[in-house]
Order: structure tokens, then C-alpha cells, then sequence
């Protein structure tokens, strides 16, 4: 497959062999047992290396799927509060935040207004800034609180 009149070859112990045609370095590596592989085929000459091909595919593989395994992958949870929602259900919610926060994940604060709850939206605003106060210390505020329709919507972020 390999189509130039030299290449620079590199053999299976990582030796440079210097500028070699294509024939000669088949069959070094069929004296081997391995395969001539054509590395970067854009450099002048190319540079192909023998190795064992099936081997490098499979340990690539494994690279891939051991980068993919340490990769986090952050969720937005979503926590709903009421206007005038009591103390007790508050520290109940703040807690769930917390631990949300603490996973790594955004959390999505979603105010629902019901009613006549929306002649009064400066009691929510007021709810939405107490808890970013609350949080502060664990988490920055990533949107700011905003209307949508019946609910206001506050988006936090863990702190790095």
C-alpha cells in the first residue's frame, strides 16, 4: 500500500534505519513477523515503523476507553422552590443543592409562580438571591435569576 520510492523506517525497537526503499523494508519486517506500518505520511520521506498492527489497534482502544472512563460528565439537576415556601422545607431543598453541588453537577433553580404569586415576582427574586447567598461559598451563580413565563430560573455552578 505504500506507494513512494523511499520512506525513513523505524524498526520495532524504535532504531532508526534511516532512508530505505519500501521493498527493503517489507521484508525486514516479514523477517520479523510483523507488519510495516506507515506512521506519518506526510512528512518528507514518510516515516513507517514496524510493528505489530492488530497489538497497537487493541492497546488504542484501551487508551480511548480508559480516557473515556475518567471523564466527568456534568449533569444539571433541577431543584423547585415556591415563593412562600416554610423554613423547614427550605433547609430541605438547600440540602439537596448541596449535595448536587458537591457531586460536581449544575444546579437549575426553578421559582414556579401560581396564581396571584405572580403580582408579587420581588418575593422570588428575593427567595433566588437568599439562596445564592447561602451557597456562595460552594458555588458561583452562572445566569442570573430570570423570567420565563410563570417561573424564574437561576442556573449555579460548583466552584473549581
Amino acid at each position: 500500500m505504500i506507494r513512494v520510492p523511499e520512506i525513513r523506517l523505524i524498526d520495532e525497537n524504535g532504531d532508526n534505519h534511516g532512508v530505505v526503499t519500501p521493498a527493503h523494508a517489507i521484508a525486514m519486517a516479514e523477517e520479523v513477523g510483523l507488519d510495516l506500518v506507515e506512521i506519518s505520511p506526510n512528512a518528507v520521506p514518510p516515516v513507517c515503523k514496524i510493528m505489530d498492527v492488530g497489538k497497537f489497534k487493541y492497546e488504542s482502544q484501551k487508551k480511548a476507553a480508559e480516557a473515556r472512563k475518567k471523564q466527568k460528565v456534568i449533569e444539571i439537576k433541577e431543584v423547585k422552590f415556591r415563593p412562600n415556601i416554610d423554613t423547614h422545607d427550605y433547609d430541605v431543598k438547600m440540602k439537596n443543592v448541596g449535595r448536587f453541588l458537591e457531586d460536581g453537577d449544575k444546579v437549575k433553580v426553578t421559582l414556579r409562580f401560581r396564581g396571584r404569586e405572580m403580582a408579587h415576582m420581588e418575593l422570588g427574586r428575593a427567595l433566588l438571591e437568599r439562596i445564592a447567598g447561602d451557597i456562595e461559598s460552594v458555588a458561583k451563580v452562572e445566569s442570573m435569576p430570570k423570567v420565563e413565563g410563570r417561573q424564574m430560573i437561576m442556573v449555579v455552578a460548583p466552584r473549581a
